[in-house]
Parts: structure tokens; C-alpha cells; sequence
């Protein structure tokens, strides 16, 4: 099966930044490489376990969404209704180069009140 380079490009053109990111990151990913290099790196499985920086992905925000949204402006501080668009917009990015720690406590913050989360 050839791939309809075409049909894709016209399809990412329609894609939001985040999703777009998110893509990227798929990618590399399931492929692993690197957008800035065109090979995998030697010891790029040593560099993904020693990680210090987590992004924080709000995946789903479940049959709780003003719950989330309540959580996510408490996160990040936004108010009700840049917090109500950023769950509106889910998958999203919720807190980008977090601590271990920050991350974990987000994610668990967040799944209390029955949200999905992803730490990329």
C-alpha cells in the first residue's frame, strides 16, 4: 500500500499546533528518531530513563468536566474560561517541563475528578 503523501499533508494542514506536536512526538516515538536528526542517537533509551522533564497531557477529561476545569485553573492559574477552552480542546498539553514530582501530583490531581493523563 503507497501512502497518499497528498491526502496526508492536506489532512495536517487542518491540525492544530498541539496536534501536530503530538504527532511529532508519536513519530519519533514509534520510529526512534528525533526531528532534529535523521538517525536514532546511540543511548537514546539511557536518555528516555533518566528524564527529569515530564509534559503533562490532559488525554480525556471524563463525566467530570467541571470538576476538571476547576482543577486545571487551580494548575495553571488561567481563568474559567481559558481553563473551560484548554479541556474543550483535550488531548492537550496542561504543564509543559514539570518535575517528576510535579507531574505525578498533577496527574493524580487531575485523575481524582476523573480526567485521563498521559506524562510524555
Amino acid at each position: 500500500m503507497a501512502l497518499d503523501t497528498d491526502k496526508i499533508i492536506e489532512e495536517l494542514k487542518g491540525a492544530s499546533i498541539l496536534e501536530l506536536n503530538d504527532l511529532v512526538k508519536a513519530i519519533e516515538d514509534e520510529f526512534d528518531v528525533t526531528a532534529a536528526a535523521p538517525v536514532a542517537a546511540a543511548g537514546a533509551g539511557d536518555a528516555a530513563a533518566a528524564k527529569s522533564e515530564f509534559d503533562v497531557e490532559l488525554t480525556d477529561a471524563g463525566q467530570e468536566k467541571v470538576k476538571v476545569i476547576k482543577e486545571i485553573r487551580d494548575i495553571t492559574g488561567k481563568g474559567l474560561l481559558d481553563a473551560k477552552k484548554l479541556v474543550d480542546g483535550a488531548p492537550v498539553i496542561v504543564k509543559e517541563g514539570a518535575s517528576e514530582d510535579d507531574a505525578n501530583k498533577i496527574k493524580e490531581q487531575l485523575e481524582g475528578v476523573g480526567a485521563t493523563v498521559t506524562l510524555k
